[in-house]
């Protein structure tokens, strides 16, 4: 472990929250986000995916900021990269910056924390690429993300943003499924550093 990783934390409430135009989800069912990835990745090659983690103190706890779609499922802001994209700036200031913000001055990107892979078409990803996979379907990288001291969130009007605490999401796969539910082991080798207002 390399001395020094640290992971500064500031408190909930020096956030504004406010809420934007909704965002579209692009596949109602299972079967065609599958058709979908099938085609992209005809044309595109592996989709490549990106994440943030955005840490927040509540209660005297490290909370990670998720969004709650369709009142069902727990994702982590980001998204898929368009083909030639590096960063996860953009992805992030569409699901929680207003709409008037530069991504570049709003976001500032840390380290990837962990990567997972898609093997194949169908809903499971694993935090690793099998040594059989030759050709993976989507890498998804999940970063840690530094944010100001204060900062206005809007996030889509069909989609909730949640303060989940660490503890909640450990071992937690159930609820809020692997990539997330690992995020207290990812975090693990950084030392939190509480920020008051």
């Amino acid at each position: 472990m390399e001395p020094g990783k640290i992971a500064d934390v500031y408190p909930l409430t020096s956030y504004y929250f406010g809420s934007k135009d909704p965002k579209k989800e692009k596949d109602e069912f299972l079967s065609d986000r599958i058709l979908r990835m099938k085609s992209n990745f005809m044309r595109d090659g592996l989709r490549r995916c990106v994440e943030g983690i955005i840490l927040v103190e509540q209660f005297k706890h490290p909370h990670v900021l998720v969004l709650q779609v369709r009142n069902s499922f727990f994702k982590l802001p980001g998204g898929r990269l368009r083909p030639g994209e590096t960063g996860l700036k953009r992805k992030l200031s569409s699901k929680l910056s207003p709409d008037t913000v530069d991504p570049e001055k709003e976001w500032q990107v840390e380290e990837c924390v962990g990567m997972w892979w898609r093997t194949g078409y169908d809903t499971i990803m694993l935090p690793y690429c099998p040594s059989h996979a030759k050709m993976p379907k989507e890498c998804l990288k999940i970063f840690l993300v530094k944010h100001s001291a204060s900062q206005t969130l809007k996030v889509p009007k069909n989609m909730k943003l949640l303060a989940v605490p660490l503890f909640q999401l450990h071992d937690n796969a159930k609820t809020y499924g692997p990539i997330i539910s690992s995020i207290p082991e990812l975090l693990s080798r950084f030392s939190l550093n509480f920020i008051c207002n």
